[in-house]
C-alpha cells in the first residue's frame, strides 16, 4: 500500500516503519499513537500508550488466542491480567480495560507494563535514524533519548525520563499529516498487521476478521431453518440429547467461532441456550460428538431433499452461509449416501478442528447437572 505523498515530510521512512518486525509491539504502539492524535493529544505519557496497547490486544489474545510473537511481552501481560482478574470478559469494553489498568495497584502488572517501553518507543523510528547503526542502539535509555532528541523531522520526541510518566511529544506536521490521511494510514496499518499475524498464525483462518471484536453475529436465518425442521420431526441436540423446542434453541459453532471467524453451515448445529453457554469457546470432544453431529446433519440433509419447504429454507440460508461451491457439491448435492456424506463432512471439519486444538482450544464434554 502506498502512503500519501508530502512535500514537508519523508513518507518513505514512515512506509518502512514495520520493516524487519519480529514482535508485535510496533503495530500496537503506532496504533495507540494514531488514536491519541485523532483526539488532539500531542503530549502522550508512555503509560497511556501502553494501556491502549494492552486494551487493543485484549480480545485477539483472550478470545482468538492469536500468537503475537515468539517472545511476546504484550500477550504475556494480557494473560497475566486475565489470570489476576478472571471476571473480566474477553468482550469487555476497551474503556473499562483501560480504566482497570490505570487504577490497579498490582506491582507485577505495573512492572510488566514498564517493560513494554524499553525498546519500542525508540526502535520504531529507526527508519528515520539512518545514521544510527548496531551498537549505537545499545546504550542506556537516557543516552538514547538524548541522542534521538537531537535528530530533525522525527514523528515525535521525548520529555525527561520518568518511567511510565515519560511523554512523547508529537511533531505538529506529522500530526496534521496523520489526521488528514487517517483512513489511509489505518488501512495501511491493518494491512501490515494482517501480514504479520498471518505469518505468526499460519494455520489460523480469518486473520483479517480478528483485529477487532466482532460485530453482532446474525444467525436468525439458520435458527429459522432449524425451527422449521422442528415442526416436521423432533430434533435431539448432540451434546445432552435434549429434545429442542422453539423457545429454547441456540445455534452452536462446533469448532468455536473465535477460531473459524465464520458462520458456515457445516459448522453450525442447534443446541439449548444453556448448553451453548456451557460449551463457550471450547472444542467438543471429537470421539464423543462428531458421529452425533454427522448423523444429525445427514438427517437434515435427507429432509432437504424430501420436503420442498425445507429445501426452500435451506436455499435462503445457503446464499449467506455456504460460501464454497466445493463444499456445496461434496455435502449438499442430491443422492448422497450416509457414509459419503459423513466422509465429506469429516474431510471439511476435521482439519479445522485439529488446527484449533493445536492453538490451545480446550477439550469439552457436556456434564449433565
Amino acid at each position: 500500500m502506498q502512503l500519501p505523498y508530502s512535500e514537508e515530510l519523508n513518507i518513505e521512512y514512515l512506509g518502512r516503519l514495520f520493516d524487519n518486525t519480529s514482535e508485535c509491539y510496533k503495530f500496537f504502539w503506532f496504533k495507540a499513537i494514531v488514536s491519541n492524535i485523532k483526539k488532539d493529544k500531542l503530549e502522550i505519557p508512555y503509560e497511556d500508550l501502553v494501556d491502549e496497547m494492552i486494551a487493543d490486544a485484549w480480545y485477539m489474545v483472550t478470545e482468538y488466542r492469536l500468537n503475537l510473537g515468539p517472545k511476546d511481552t504484550l500477550k504475556a501481560i494480557v494473560n497475566l491480567i486475565k489470570e489476576k482478574y478472571p471476571l473480566i470478559k474477553s468482550s469487555e469494553e476497551k474503556s473499562k480495560i483501560i480504566k482497570l489498568l490505570r487504577e490497579t495497584d498490582d506491582k507485577e502488572i505495573k512492572s510488566k507494563k514498564r517493560t513494554l517501553t524499553y525498546n519500542v518507543p525508540y526502535r520504531i523510528q529507526a527508519p528515520f535514524l539512518k545514521d544510527m547503526k548496531g551498537k549505537d542502539w545499545n546504550v542506556g535509555e537516557g543516552k538514547l533519548v538524548d541522542r534521538i532528541n537531537q535528530e530533525r523531522r522525527l514523528m515525535y520526541y521525548f520529555t525527561e525520563l520518568q518511567g511510565l510518566q515519560t511523554k512523547i511529544l508529537i511533531d505538529k506536521d506529522w500530526a496534521k499529516y496523520i489526521i488528514r490521511n487517517q483512513e489511509i494510514i489505518n488501512g495501511w496499518l491493518e494491512y501490515n498487521m494482517i501480514l504479520y499475524l498471518q505469518k505468526r498464525n499460519p494455520s489460523v483462518p480469518g486473520i483479517a476478521d480478528k483485529l477487532y471484536p466482532p460485530q453482532e453475529r446474525k444467525l436468525e436465518k439458520i435458527k429459522k431453518y432449524w425451527k422449521l425442521i422442528l415442526t416436521i420431526e423432533p430434533i435431539h441436540e448432540i451434546y445432552g440429547n435434549n429434545v429442542l423446542t422453539e423457545n429454547d434453541i441456540s445455534i452452536d459453532h462446533f469448532v468455536p467461532w473465535s477460531y473459524v471467524a465464520h458462520d458456515e453451515m457445516w459448522n453450525l448445529n442447534p443446541t439449548t441456550k444453556s448448553i451453548n453457554s456451557s460449551k463457550s469457546n471450547n472444542l467438543p470432544d471429537w470421539d464423543t460428538y462428531f458421529s452425533r453431529l454427522a448423523a444429525q446433519e445427514f438427517n437434515t440433509y435427507e429432509m432437504l431433499w424430501k420436503y420442498d419447504k425445507v429445501h426452500d429454507s435451506f436455499e435462503k440460508c445457503a446464499k449467506e452461509y455456504v460460501n464454497s461451491d466445493s463444499v456445496r457439491y461434496r455435502m449438499y448435492r442430491e443422492g448422497l449416501e450416509e457414509a459419503e456424506f459423513r466422509s465429506g463432512l469429516e474431510s471439511i471439519i476435521l482439519p479445522v478442528y485439529q488446527s484449533a486444538k493445536n492453538c490451545g482450544f480446550g477439550n469439552w464434554v457436556y456434564e449433565v447437572s
